[in-house]
This record gives structure tokens, C-alpha cells and sequence, in this order.
């Protein structure tokens, strides 16, 4: 099933519609992003060497949230390639790098359509909650945050109740 992910209120979005599936098989997180209307009006993060990267959020990002047993993990995916994965201890703190796999990412893009797919292995102690967000930079530079939901008035995909899939 696609669920839609929708621009937080003090967010641009350009015409733009996002969905996502995804789906979880034991460990793995399988994601699936979809982006449609004027997308060659997003600024697409230059090419790098695909491998973990901090910072992907400063520019167009797909991301991932997981609750853990003791507080939740992140992923950021770039359509670059480029990817990072960080633990926390609790609400934005104690942020450290996640020891995970390299995710598999692949994009494809058609007239109207960008889709990132993406594998992300989770920790064993990931129970089902997830949060599923996304970055998009325009080309005038603005930022649009999109979300599940969004419960806060500005953009915070780390809110505890960003959580708001159940797998």
C-alpha cells in the first residue's frame, strides 16, 4: 500500500505529490519513494561516490526512522547514492553512527516521476513503529519537508509521534 506523505504547512511544494510503500521483512526495511509532478524543478544533490555521508539532509533526502528498545534509529538516503544511519540514546541526543550494511539504493526517473528505492537493514532491537520523511530543495533553493505526519509547527521528523506507521 502507498501512503501519501504530505508537506508540512510552512513548507513549498512546487506542485509535487510523494508517496511511499514500505514493507518489512524480518531485518530489512523496503522503501519505496515516489515523486511526481514538476520534478525538474528539484535540485537533485550531485553524484558522489555511493557510501555514507554525513549531512545528506541539508539537500533532497529521503529518510527513515525506526523506534528502537531504547529510543529509534535514522536513515538518510540520497538520490547520489550517498547514505548515513545514525543511532540515538533519546530524542535527538547521543547521535552516533548506526554499524549497519550499506543500503541498497537504486533511482529511476520518466517525465514527471523520480522513484528512490531503498533497502535498509534495521537493528534486532527495531520493534514496528516508523516514520518516513523526505527533503526536497527546489531549484530556487527552498526547503519542503514532508512527512507522515507532521505534530509539531515546524518540521521535526524526529518527534516521537513522526512514528506514525506500524509494519
Amino acid at each position: 500500500m502507498r501512503l501519501p506523505l504530505i508537506p508540512h504547512p510552512t513548507s513549498p511544494h512546487g506542485g509535487l505529490t510523494l508517496e511511499v510503500e514500505a514493507r518489512r521483512a524480518g531485518q530489512v526495511l523496503s522503501l519505496e519513494y515516489v515523486l511526481a509532478g514538476p520534478v525538474e524543478m528539484v535540485r537533485w544533490p550531485q553524484g558522489v561516490a555511493r557510501g555514507r555521508t554525513d549531512g545528506l539532509w541539508r539537500a533532497t533526502c529521503f529518510e527513515a526512522f525506526a523506534r528502537t528498545a531504547d529510543s529509534y534509529v535514522e536513515y538518510n538516503l540520497s538520490p547520489s547514492g550517498a547514505w548515513a544511519a545514525y543511532r540515538f540514546d533519546g530524542y535527538r541526543e547521543g547521535m552516533r553512527a548506526l554499524d549497519t550494511p550499506a543500503p541498497f539504493i537504486v533511482t529511476r526517473t520518466a517525465p514527471g516521476r523520480f522513484v528512490l528505492t531503498a533497502d535498509v537493514t534495521l537493528p534486532d532491537d527495531a520493534d514496528d513503529a516508523v516514520g518516513l520523511a523526505a527533503v526536497i530543495q527546489g531549484l530556487d533553493g527552498a526547503m519542503g519537508y514532508w512527512a507522515l505526519a507532521h505534530p509539531s509547527d515546524k518540521p521535526d521528523f524526529h518527534h516521537p509521534d513522526s512514528f506514525a506507521l506500524m509494519l
